[in-house]
């Protein structure tokens, strides 16, 4: 599927390399050449090679059939509600999300196609109806029933059902909040050009220091701040 450089790394705990393009020469053997291919996408920027054949597989995979796919929608949607103006797991990309990480970490399936299965039994033996056509406050009411899990207890310890809700919630955030739609929701700015005028007055009285005038006038000086700073050969600030 389309989506996030890397994201899956964020659930594994596991650092995502990137490659410079360069060649390297093990003494004795012929140059490897690590040049990583260009790429349309500019989603996939930076994967290798061996990245982008392991990508390609799993976007030709299914987990979800549409049925599971729908379900997958509402329930997100439930555990994290749109807000304005950003939207939410749907404009996300969230449900596609979950299916990459299912088909990205295998033994994750068993627990997700469960809880789906699960959810539709209990809708239907309850209310006479699919998870996804049951109204959101019988959705709540099933959800409400597996949303704790026990902390005394090893999580893989408990319920299947337990399990799949923590997994869901975990896996539904995640995609929300790396995504540009969660990022914008949060505010997020990233890293601010911004200004600095020193150590406050009152910090430096507090400590009994003062900065030094001829300092002050090189370093605090906002109006020279795109000034390239220039040193004499001993190390001294002359600009």
């Amino acid at each position: 599927m389309d989506r996030r450089k890397s994201i899956q790394t964020i659930i594994l705990g596991a650092g995502a390399s990137a490659l410079a393009f360069h060649s390297c020469k093990n003494e004795g053997d012929a140059a490897v050449n690590n040049e990583i291919p260009a790429v349309e996408d500019t989603k996939y920027f930076g994967r290798t090679p061996k990245e982008l054949e392991r990508l390609e597989k799993l976007r030709a995979e299914t987990l979800f059939n549409d049925h599971e796919m729908e379900t997958i929608s509402i329930l997100s949607t439930v555990i994290l509600p749109p807000k304005e103006p950003h939207g939410g797991p749907i404009e996300a990309d969230v449900p596609e999300f979950i299916e990459f990480m299912g088909k990205d970490i295998p033994e994750l399936q068993t627990t997700l196609l469960g809880g789906l299965m699960w959810l539709d039994h209990k809708s239907n033996t309850e209310f006479g109806k699919e998870f996804k056509s049951a109204t959101l406050e019988q959705q709540k009411s099933i959800l409400d029933t597996i949303c704790y899990h026990d902390i005394e207890l090893p999580l893989d310890e408990q319920a299947l059902e337990i399990q799949f809700f923590h997994l869901m919630r975990g896996l539904t955030l995640t995609g929300y909040y790396t995504s540009k739609v969660g990022i914008e929701d949060l505010g997020y700015k990233g890293n601010q050009p911004n200004v600095w005028d020193g150590v406050p007055q009152d910090v430096l009285d507090q400590h009994g220091v003062a900065y030094d005038p001829e300092w002050i006038a090189k370093c605090i000086d906002q109006s020279t701040r795109g000034t390239i700073a220039t040193w004499d050969e001993k190390g001294n600030l002359l600009t």
